[in-house]
């Protein structure tokens, strides 16, 4: 039995008991809540469904709580309910319907931690969009890793994803990595707003051999030809270590197609006529003050030329005009501005502003030997994501920058990622999986085979423990995906793991010596067997390999 699936019968004997005692059983909420105690003698679950409804009913807690206890009990699949405190109820399950978790997943497989509770949603989630002047530094490569983790996630509870990147090839940004190019390929030092490094070298002297004849060409005509030419060699690079890092996308947007195909005029028309963009000292603003923003945007400057936010304006329209009902923007630590700019916008064009929502992260940070590395991409020292990778390789890199909450800066520190032992997270996850698949192997090489007959046989606490966190899975992943949280996969992983590892130094898998093997073999390998599964299918949301052999 589930946590789900004991909410749902926990719901329903609560509604068997409001009736008998005459109460309102529209008190009684769509979902009961129900944890696992932090201490084990107090239970396998607990629930305070008697403290949440009791005032409401008019009954004193605890006494509802003795009622409902008493119906609980009365369900074969439970062992023992008992009162605690003002109002909790502390349950033990039989084993027998504990058990049948590991029969669920073995009945599932790789679909063991999906739901379809999200197929409403389609949801478009842009992520990483970093300028194409540079390759992709430490903070793109977070959310290189989370997005597409998240993407997973998503569309693990039944959501539709479509993964997009912004590709900013419009703005001043990329004047100065043209002329960059440009001062390379001179042989003259980067411009003072520009940007320096090995890779402005390489793409510079690429560009050169693409087209002998740029250097003699006038300055605007050689300028232009190292822009087009160098974001579009930037973006393949982007493009390959991303696709590298196991994150691709479904759809690549340039912001140049925002003008180009006319949609930013469009969209602007649209604001015009609904009365939303109005003109004032020469230029044309958003009311975004209307939609709870604490000033109105400049859309049009009174030169002509467009504001940042026009190309947002158009961007957001296109989204919805593409089919998606809810967008999802993964944007970096100095962009909280964007949240209430961004949500002002839709509002503006008639969509409802909760269809956008915005997530910020927080900065990364890399450690080597103890000691921060600094960073700065104009200087030509960035580290970037192929540098991580490097160090470490793709699982243990995007393990790390997934594991924490993008609410929170984080260290990377190299030198625990490169380590083979329990100190590094992701090689004991790992480890969990390739030792149950090694496990699996020498069962088979003894004739041996997983068995759910006699699963009531697992009554060992740390049996128990082990098929409870089994257990917890689906609704951690319902979880992560509901808050945007896929960090909550990764060290529900490692609380997996840790389980198994208990589980496995208490008791014997297989047999030895001259002992027969038995019922509780088979059902102790069925038991590893579902473990060795739910390991696969959490690595597998967070883009992770599960290695057979390590």
């Amino acid at each position: 039995m589930t946590p789900t699936e004991l909410a749902a019968l926990l719901r329903a004997a609560t509604r068997t008991v409001f009736a008998a005692h005459d109460l309102d059983v529209d008190l009684i909420p769509e979902t009961v809540v129900v944890e696992r105690p932090r201490s084990p003698e107090h239970g396998d679950y607990a629930t305070n469904i008697a403290l949440q409804l009791g005032k409401k009913a008019g009954i004193n807690p605890r006494e509802l709580a003795g009622w409902l206890a008493e119906e609980f009990a009365a369900d074969p699949g439970i062992e023992s309910a008992e009162i605690a405190g003002p109002g909790f109820v502390n349950l033990r399950l039989a084993a027998a319907a504990q058990n049948q978790t590991v029969a669920a997943v073995l009945a599932d497989r790789e679909n063991y931690g999906r739901g379809d509770e999200m197929s409403a949603l389609d949801v478009n989630l842009e992520f990483v969009s970093a300028n194409p002047t540079g390759p992709i530094h430490l903070g793109g490569t977070r959310w290189a890793a989370v997005g597409d983790a998240l993407g997973r996630v998503l569309a693990a509870r039944g959501a539709k994803v479509t993964r997009e990147y912004y590709f900013n090839d419009h703005g001043e940004q990329i004047n100065r990595f043209a002329r960059s190019l440009l001062a390379a390929a001179l042989d003259q030092p980067a411009p003072e707003d520009g940007y320096a490094g090995e890779y402005i070298k390489e793409i510079a002297a690429t560009v050169v051999e693409n087209h002998p004849g740029v250097l003699e060409q006038s300055e605007d005509e050689r300028l232009e030809t190292f822009r087009a030419d160098g974001v579009d060699l930037m973006f393949a690079h982007i493009k390959r270590t991303l696709h590298e890092f196991g994150t691709d996308f479904d759809v690549y947007t340039h912001e140049n197609s925002m003008f180009d195909r006319g949609l930013v005029d469009a969209s602007i028309n649209e604001l015009k006529a609904n009365g939303n963009l109005y003109e004032a000292d020469g230029a044309w603003w958003l009311r975004s003050t209307n939609y709870g923003d604490d000033k109105d945007r400049v859309v049009i400057k009174s030169d002509g030329n467009h504001a940042y936010i026009a190309g947002d304006i158009a961007y957001l329209k296109d989204k919805h005009d593409r089919g998606a009902n809810h967008l999802i923007y993964m944007l970096g630590a100095d962009h909280h501005g964007y949240v209430v700019r961004l949500k002002a916008a839709a509002a503006a064009l008639g969509y409802d502003p909760e269809s956008v929502e915005v997530l910020i992260g927080q900065m990364v940070n890399l450690v080597k030997d103890g000691t921060p590395v600094r960073m700065s991409k104009r200087a030509g020292t960035v580290i970037t994501l192929d540098d991580l990778v490097e160090a470490v390789g793709v699982d243990a890199a995007r393990y790390a920058l997934i594991r924490s909450s993008i609410d929170v800066n984080i260290d990377i520190d190299l030198d625990l990622l490169r380590k083979q032992s329990s100190d590094n997270p992701v090689y004991y996850v790992q480890y969990a999986h390739a030792r149950l698949s090694a496990l699996s192997r020498t069962a088979a090489e003894l004739g041996l085979a997983a068995s759910t007959e006699h699963i009531e046989l697992l009554d060992d606490d740390a049996e128990g423990d082990l098929i409870r966190t089994i257990g917890d899975f689906s609704e951690i992943v319902a979880t992560a995906a509901t808050l945007r949280e896929p960090h909550r996969v990764s060290r529900y992983l490692e609380t997996l793991a840790g389980a198994y590892h208990r589980f496995y130094a208490r008791c014997r898998v297989l047999p030895q010596g001259d002992e027969e093997a038995g019922d509780v073999h088979s059902a102790r390998l069925a038991l590893c067997e579902a473990t060795r599964q739910v390991l696969a299918n959490g690595l597998g949301m967070v883009g992770v390999s599960a290695p057979e052999r390590m």
